[in-house]
């Protein structure tokens, strides 16, 4: 019997950067062509539409950023919450963002970091539906590219759970392990969905890639 999970989005988008030397949620995308009206889409505008697709909202968990991101955030139709102490970790703002989650009376999300250009929604859709029709032991889909596990991966009530009982201290990818028996990876033809950007050098090359 399937599952009918109500989702919610979740952006991850606290980190302050260092390596880019500006806010990666608000670099441009997708890239400006030649001819093409200026755009003022982001990283952050992009993944909430791509989320907003496919789930019943989006939540934008920020941190010292909250204020630069919350125009683009309301202007996109999703909620912003703040990480009181992003210097926690990555883990922390994940946290944050599932408390939310259940706090809006939702049992599973699609969660995804801003430092990347979105998947494809059907992509997302293909994940929901693998998720959908996966047994009742399986928590979280998680997809793969050549080899590599990415984002966004659905986590059900189960999983959410698992991450809030787990030590601040703690990382995703360790609470994951630990219950890795319950986690399904699904191959994907989308590569963006093993594509994270952490430089400007890694952005530029992106942005190449993208042109051509």
């Amino acid at each position: 019997m399937s599952r009918s999970p109500s989702f919610a989005g979740v952006i991850l988008a606290a980190g302050e950067s260092t390596r880019m030397g500006t806010d990666k949620a608000l670099l441009p995308w997708p890239p400006q062509t030649a001819g093409q009206a200026l755009s003022k889409d982001t990283f952050l505008s992009a993944a909430i539409r791509a989320l907003a697709f496919c789930t019943d909202y989006v939540i934008v968990v920020a941190g010292k950023n909250e204020e630069a991101l919350a125009p683009v955030v309301y202007a996109c139709g999703a909620a912003i919450v703040a990480n009181p102490d992003p210097s926690r970790g990555q883990f922390s703002s994940l946290q944050v963002g599932l408390h939310e989650v259940l706090s809006r009376g939702r049992d599973a999300a699609v969660i995804t970091l801003v430092d990347r250009p979105p998947v494809d929604p059907a992509t997302i859709q293909s994940l929901q539906t693998a998720f959908g029709n996966a047994p009742r032991n399986v928590w979280a889909v998680v997809p793969e590219f050549g080899g590599q596990h990415g984002h966004p991966y659905l986590v059900g009530r189960e999983l959410i759970e698992a991450f809030l009982q787990a030590p601040v201290t703690a990382a995703a990818r360790e609470v994951e392990h630990q219950h890795k028996q319950h986690i399904q990876y699904v191959a994907v033809s989308d590569p963006f969905v093993a594509v994270n950007v952490n430089t400007p050098e890694e952005y530029a090359a992106l942005v190449e890639k993208a042109a051509r």
